[in-house]
């Protein structure tokens, strides 16, 4: 590893940590010419498959197109870089763990998705405006009537009973 002070190649690892949920090796490193420290990251690179486009082209997997689309979802929302580098890593193992060489886009859309609305619904509506690209005002208001009915789902599942059911009787 070249020093990014000096460019001399003579360095050394003083520690190394496991981060991302042991997806990356940090490496903090010291140079022996000008002493100056510094921070690698380590990942594993894997060969993602190709992906096939709506109108049936195929690209290379981009995962800087995917965090841009996902970070503008995002924007504005009380969600840390972390939790936005935890979601992109489960979509990429999700497609290595698919055992494709190809896969359609709107299936990675669709794990997008799956992993904002867990993450922040307001990113969630704002991802799938664009994703499912909504026609009108109706489709947008659908969207949102469904996360709520499920939402109102949840919190009556999760609240105790005050007064019993005729059939717990």
């Amino acid at each position: 590893m070249h020093c990014p002070f000096c460019l001399a190649v003579n360095t050394r690892v003083v520690d190394s940590r496991l981060v991302n949920e042991g997806a990356e090796v940090r490496r903090r490193r010291i140079c022996q010419t000008c002493k100056e420290r510094f921070t690698t990251f380590e990942t594993v690179n894997l060969n993602l498959p190709r992906v096939i486009k709506s109108n049936n082209t195929r690209e290379s997997f981009d995962a800087e197109k995917l965090k841009k689309g996902v970070l503008r979802s995002l924007e504005k929302r009380p969600v840390r870089a972390e939790q936005i580098d935890l979601l992109l890593d489960k979509v990429k193992k999700r497609m290595m763990l698919a055992g494709e060489k190809e896969i359609y886009s709107r299936q990675i859309g669709d794990w997008v998705m799956h992993e904002l609305r867990k993450l922040d619904e307001v990113a969630y509506v704002r991802f799938a405006s664009v994703y499912r690209s909504f026609q009108d005002v109706n489709a947008f208001r659908e969207m949102i009537e469904k996360i709520e009915h499920e939402s109102l789902l949840k919190i009556s599942d999760n609240q105790l009973r005050l007064i019993p059911d005729q059939a717990d009787e």
